[in-house]
């Protein structure tokens, strides 16, 4: 399998990065880095931290767009912490992005490998609808593609109907949706209630070696950010559960499929993912999103645990 990774890194991205540098079967054909977490600059930088720390430094690291197509980018240090890895440092890395942009990159790799490259997007969904810009054919090219992000029948995170990485770029969302993938929807209708728990977290801090350790302190940030909102400490695995599900869909035990729009102009609703549900046919010529409901949350944990030992 091969995967392009599209990021913001970030605490949960450098989990799901961890998920997929332990996979034998899977090779990270590339990663691009997009604003989001921390200014692109930055999580192009903990990209090939990253990489170093989870095994797989010669994975090719391309820097993004560095702001949304429309607004002013809004970051979130208070998450993610200072350095986007929850103020946890890593060696400096022995590499340096590529010359190519984080678009041009992955359109190199969809062109050269039509209909063997799948996309793990969990950032600000910019990068993917500047490629679709560049090359109107990507959603043929590219094999699948999984998008964490959204909230469709459940609150957002960063507004009453908003997910951060759709609301860090709306138009760019709306250009992905509509443009033909096939495309699976991992959003917080699933993810805020898969969640490592205290005794998960506390499972990981025993295990020995770089990797695991590193990972803990990450979490460790997180945890304590999720406990000041909701009283528990434990954290939402936004970003490791969309990889999972790209690399092992068995794990979805619900979804439905619909179109998706994404709402640019509303006052209050601006970024809120809108899903077509209405049981009439629909002449919405848009191809539909299989929404991610359900999955087997103890077997992701189980296997994400794996992944860090």
């Amino acid at each position: 399998m091969r995967v392009f990774v599209d990021c913001d890194p970030g605490i949960d991205d450098a989990v799901a990065l961890a998920y997929l540098a332990a996979r034998p079967d899977v090779e990270i054909a590339g990663v691009g880095a997009v604003f989001g977490n921390n200014a692109v600059e930055v999580t192009a930088d903990n990209a090939l931290r990253l990489l170093e720390l989870y095994g797989r430094p010669d994975v090719p690291v391309a820097v993004g767009c560095a702001r949304p197509l429309v607004q002013e980018p809004r970051l979130a240090p208070h998450v993610h912490g200072a350095n986007g890895l929850g103020d946890v440092e890593l060696p400096e890395p022995a590499r340096k992005p590529e010359m190519e942009s984080a678009p041009e990159l992955l359109v190199r790799l969809a062109r050269e490998n039509p209909g063997e490259l799948d996309v793990l997007a969990v950032g600000p969904l910019t990068n993917l609808a500047v490629a679709v810009g560049m090359e109107p054919k990507l959603p043929q090219l590219v094999r699948k593609l999984v998008v964490m992000g959204g909230a469709v029948s459940t609150p957002g995170n960063v507004g009453p109907h908003g997910e951060a990485n759709i609301v860090n770029d709306p138009e760019a969302a709306e250009t992905v949706f509509g443009a033909g993938f096939d495309l699976d929807l991992v959003a917080l209708d699933v993810t805020m209630g898969t969640v490592a728990t205290p005794e998960w977290l506390a499972e990981l801090a025993l295990v020995p070696g770089d990797k695991a350790q590193h990972t803990t302190g990450f979490l460790d940030f997180y945890a304590d950010f999720y406990s000041r909102i909701y009283g528990v400490r434990q954290c939402a695995m936004h970003d490791p559960l969309a990889a999972a599900v790209l690399v092992d869909p068995r794990l979805v035990t619900g979804s439905f499929e619909a179109p998706i729009r994404v709402e640019t102009a509303g006052t209050l609703t601006r970024g809120m993912t809108v899903a077509d549900r209405r049981p009439v046919p629909s002449t919405d010529e848009r191809r539909p999103v299989r929404v991610v409901t359900s999955v087997a949350d103890a077997e992701f944990l189980r296997l994400m645990l794996d992944a860090l030992r």
